[in-house]
């Protein structure tokens, strides 16, 4: 298939270009997909919502081919069909851009793009061939990259868009997109939005849409399907659907999205960071001479594209790395052993960005993961340093209770819970701890809308407890809901500050993207 045939109004034998009809994916311990039937039209933008694990990747790697179907049947344009793999499903128009890209950093765009599908000339590849309807597709789309720019040297926005590039090249009619948004500013997102729905699916294409933000799925969709606990919820028409509705059929109750919250009381200064740096690679600073307070009583955001320092700037303030120069004090105390024991022991909790690696050990119980960092400590461990098995299970007891953890165990494997009652886990047992600093790196991602709802509250009730709260997260809704003041990173740099009050997102939208204000 043509370049031209992917842009052009191509005509249709069906009235659908993708239909599912009674998928159901079996593995050995869980049902996937539970009987699930779907129709995306054409030229749409179809979104499936439903919360983390309730079958929506597994859904869509059985219309890309990845995996097959335990039963039930594929239509594509009218037309039953069987995919082994990938290839059947390009060879159908079917592209998919994954939430994690597939891209080699040292080659360039046009090397990108054509991988795996060369085209040749006299036995040879016909580089200047294909650089060429590389070049057109760019122009089609109105794309604005270069063909023979390397992929390590474009900003993350771009590389989605050669991502989509190569499904264009293979001549995608129908396009899957894993959380498309995660990565990028909201500019990025409303110019990924103007060419799915201004371009590729007003062309006569189709779309389907995975993404866990309600209000982008509200703006890019025609129709939205939820998905919950492996079956099919319903589909609605985007035109009547509204934020709770949404998040009743993906939870099966009502659920609070937006955050209350009185306005913030702030103390003293109880995290103070100096002139912080940290090394990167290239020869770079990962963190830039970075520099800010956080007073007890507020909660002070970091927004940012991901990668531009956030994660460095977590693991320094929490111990877990060195800084190469400058200073941190946490609640007037300055560490001369800057270990993560040391501050958690000057009283800080760490809320880490990946749970499975940092927050839990997944083959430990649930009692044993509540004390970690505590288990030679009172009350935990006796005079002998022996522990106090009851007392480790009368509080494993007490906070699955308070913080709702479910299912209620204190034997289960930290490994067996979902990802929103394995972040409960963390949350209890660093709040438990008494801190006066509470660093929270990610602490929605991977959750459930029920858990996002409770952590949010959680992260509030700390700061009205009198904690000083660091939250960062690469959800740009969350840090203007929860924060106080927002700092923006941009490669390595603080760039700039808002207040909460003042915060939009197209403002801090710039500044992610490296325009400070007033330029």
């Amino acid at each position: 298939m043509t370049a031209q045939t992917t842009a052009g109004n191509a005509t249709h034998r069906s009235e659908y270009a993708i239909e599912l009809r009674g998928i159901t994916k079996q593995f050995p311990l869980v049902l996937a997909n539970d009987n699930i039937s779907l129709k995306v039209r054409w030229g749409s933008v179809h979104a499936l919502v439903g919360e983390n694990g309730a079958g929506k990747s597994t859904l869509m790697k059985i219309i890309y081919g990845m995996q097959p179907p335990t039963s039930g049947e594929i239509v594509v344009d009218g037309q039953p069909v069987n995919l082994h793999d990938p290839k059947d499903a390009i060879r159908l128009g079917i592209g998919m851009v994954h939430q994690h890209f597939m891209l080699v950093d040292p080659l360039t765009v046009t090397e990108n793009v054509i991988l795996g599908s060369e085209p040749t000339a006299g036995g040879a590849i016909d580089y200047r061939g294909a650089r060429k309807r590389v070049a057109e597709l760019i122009k089609q789309f109105n794309f604005d990259i270069d063909p023979d720019a390397r992929i390590e040297d474009l900003p993350v926005g771009l590389q989605q868009k050669v991502e989509i590039l190569k499904t264009l090249y293979r001549g995608a009619r129908i396009l899957i997109l894993d959380e498309p948004t995660a990565v990028l500013t909201p500019q990025e997102t409303e110019e990924l939005f103007a060419f799915l729905k201004g371009q590729y699916a007003a062309a006569g294409n189709s779309v389907i849409f995975i993404s866990h933000k309600l209000h982008e799925v509200l703006e890019i969709s025609d129709e939205i399907s939820v998905i919950r606990d492996g079956k099919m919820i319903g589909s609605i028409p985007t035109a009547g659907a509204t934020p709770p509705i949404l998040a009743r059929m993906m939870v099966g109750r009502d659920v609070v999205l937006s955050v209350e919250k009185a306005p913030a009381r702030p103390g003293e200064v109880a995290l103070e960071v100096r002139d912080v740096s940290v090394p990167g690679a290239a020869g770079k600073h990962a963190v830039d001479h970075v520099s800010f307070d956080v007073r007890a009583g507020e909660i002070v955001g970091i927004a940012g594209v991901e990668g531009n320092g956030q994660s460095e700037l977590v693991e320094v303030v929490t111990g877990l790395l060195r800084p190469s120069g400058g200073t941190i004090r946490y609640a007037g105390q300055t560490l001369t052993n800057h270990t993560a024991r040391a501050v958690s022991a000057a009283g800080v909790s760490h809320v880490p960005e990946d749970r499975n690696e940092r927050g839990l050990v997944l083959d430990m119980s649930t009692a044993e993961n509540l004390i970690l960092g505590e288990h030679d400590d009172k009350p935990f461990a006796g005079p002998l340093g022996l522990l106090d098995l009851e007392r480790i299970q009368q509080n494993a007891r007490e906070l699955s209770e308070r913080y709702d953890v479910r299912p209620r165990s204190t034997s289960l494997p930290a490994g067996q819970y979902s990802g929103g009652n394995a972040q409960k886990l963390i949350v209890a047992r660093e709040m438990r701890k008494g801190p006066k600093i509470l660093v929270a790196s990610q602490p929605t991602r991977g959750v459930d809308i029920g858990a996002i709802e409770f952590i949010h509250r959680q992260i509030v009730d700390a700061r009205d407890q009198g904690l000083a709260v660091l939250l960062v997260s690469a959800d740009l809704g969350e840090v203007m809901n929860l924060a106080d003041r927002i700092l923006v990173m941009f490669e390595g740099k603080v760039v700039g500050e808002v207040a909460a009050r003042d915060a939009t997102e197209e403002k801090l939208g710039l500044m992610m993207a490296g325009v400070t204000p007033g330029q």
